[in-house]
């Protein structure tokens, strides 16, 4: 009869973990097929949002509507806008995906292009998606172990609670000399956020850039926003650092002109769709290794690693630089609005910088023509290196002028919301399995020689010694050792 010795103590727990981070991009498209009358398609806007995200087995399938806004010159060169919207789905996969777990969704657009397709115009984007997929898990650890010695640490684990919510933001103001509005365009940017009991609050601003007419031309106007967000979330508590994200959602501009008064009262609202995560952190007493004086022991081992965020800062900064146009500008051309300014960009983590490229509508006057061209202003700002970095972007106050005929330098403000994470690896013990008997030690006295670095656990392993014998035999020993010390261990017979 077989009498095992080894008798390990597990503790289990419930939690959320982190199962991965994807990316994927589309085309989305619409087609005015009332094109008739349209000369020329001078600018194009796309307003993206999320309208659903579910995980199935091996794959996330999210879909989103897009609002396109298109400014056209008609046969008589007056300016007009026609809009309309497009829903379109598409997918992840990975094979870590199931259909329980949760999935948090950003969706983006870039490079928006218009061209003809026989008598329609047709105008697309292509849609970038960000997914943080999440899942309910178990974890099991070792605490205890009779007839076996273990090395028992505090370690720092995370679960990970998933928020969405949305809220209405409102402003009014004036614009002066303002006839009617074209075309609005506008970007939210998180610069803080924060959990509070039993809510997430998260801060920061619309940048709303309008393209609008004003005594018979078209200009451009800019308005920044603040906004405050609160969303319910009952497992949210204080302190935690959450990850937030914010898209616009049926964004209404109203204008009213008082023509005495020569004024525009601009009314904005919106629907501001807010969701992200947090992390929950938790220290537990686990087992991080474990020995046997008198068996082997076959010892099975987890490891978890965490990114959670840990400190968000803002940046901003004022760039300039020659910015290039993909049309031929010269000194006949002039110039009368920049609107619909947007940021392409990534975080460069070996620079430590987020780098990329403003892009605008330049709106200009050439032989008695309105005419367009998409201009573009590269730009970096330094935030630091970090490999996992986050950086989210937005760009206002964007200006055009043509020093030197056929050159032309551009301005505009650049703000920088950086997050920067805390990375941990924890390893635990989950299962102790018996093995052979150890043959017995025969030698009176052991010396060993230890690693640099080792401690008394290490040095009581090598000796195959309980940790508190090695440390009452050399009790002159300072941990961490050197590596030039001796240590030894007497057994008595």
């Amino acid at each position: 009869m077989v009498i095992n010795m080894i008798k390990p103590q597990t503790s289990s727990l419930s939690y959320t973990r982190a199962v991965t981070s994807l990316s994927a991009q589309t085309v989305a498209q619409t087609r005015f097929t009332q094109s008739d009358g349209i000369s020329e398609v001078l600018a194009a806007c796309p307003q993206v949002s999320l309208l659903s995200c579910e995980v199935s087995s091996g794959r996330v399938n999210y879909s989103g509507r897009i609002i396109f806004t298109i400014v056209y010159s008609d046969e008589e060169g007056k300016l007009c806008r026609m809009q309309k919207g497009a829903e379109f789905s598409h997918y992840c996969d990975d094979e870590a995906l199931a259909p329980a777990q949760t999935a948090v969704c950003r969706l983006t657009c870039e490079r928006v292009s218009t061209r003809r397709d026989g008598s329609a115009i047709v105008v697309s984007a292509i849609v970038c998606a960000d997914v943080d997929v999440f899942a309910l898990a178990e974890r099991t650890f070792i605490t205890a172990c009779e007839g076996a010695y273990l090395k028992t640490q505090t370690k720092e684990f995370f679960s990970f609670i998933t928020f969405s919510g949305e809220c209405e933001v409102e402003d009014d103001f004036e614009a002066d000399g303002v006839d009617d509005i074209l075309v609005p365009s506008a970007c939210a940017l998180v610069t803080s956020a924060e959990c509070g009991t039993g809510e997430v609050a998260a801060s920061g601003e619309i940048n709303l850039s309008l393209l609008a007419m004003r005594r018979s031309g078209p200009a451009s106007f800019e308005r920044v926003i603040p906004f405050r967000c609160v969303i319910p979330c009952e497992d949210s508590f204080a302190g935690a650092l959450p990850r937030v994200n914010a898209e616009i959602r049926d964004m209404n501009v109203n204008a009213t002109v008082d023509d005495e008064r020569g004024k525009c009262r601009v009314e904005f609202s919106c629907t501001l769709a807010a969701s992200g995560w947090f992390a929950q952190r938790s220290e537990q007493a686990a087992a991080a290794d474990a020995f046997s004086c008198t068996n082997a022991l076959s010892l099975s081992k987890s490891e978890e690693n965490f990114c959670v965020p840990a400190e968000r800062k803002l940046y901003s900064e004022r760039i300039s630089s020659p910015a290039s146009a993909k049309a031929k500008l010269d000194f006949t051309c002039r110039f009368l609005a920049v609107a619909l300014p947007k940021a392409e960009y990534e975080y460069v983590a070996g620079t430590g910088a987020v780098e990329g490229a403003v892009t605008a509508v330049l709106m200009y006057e050439q032989g008695g023509d309105v005419k367009s061209t998409e201009i573009s202003l590269p730009f970096s700002v330094k935030i630091s290196a970090d490999d996992g970095a986050k950086a989210a972007c937005s760009v206002c106050g964007v200006s055009v002028k043509q020093p030197s005929e056929g050159q032309i330098e551009g301005e505009a403000l650049i703000k920088v919301c950086a997050e920067y994470p805390k990375t941990s690896c924890v390893t635990y013990l989950t299962a102790i399995e018996e093995g052979e008997a150890l043959p017995p030690e025969d030698s009176a006295v052991t010396v060993i020689i230890p690693s640099s670095g080792d401690g008394l656990w290490d040095a009581a392993r090598k000796l195959n010694c309980p940790p508190e014998q090695v440390a009452a035999v050399n009790p002159d020993l300072k941990y961490p050792l050197s590596g030039r010390e001796r240590v030894l261990i007497y057994r008595k017979k």
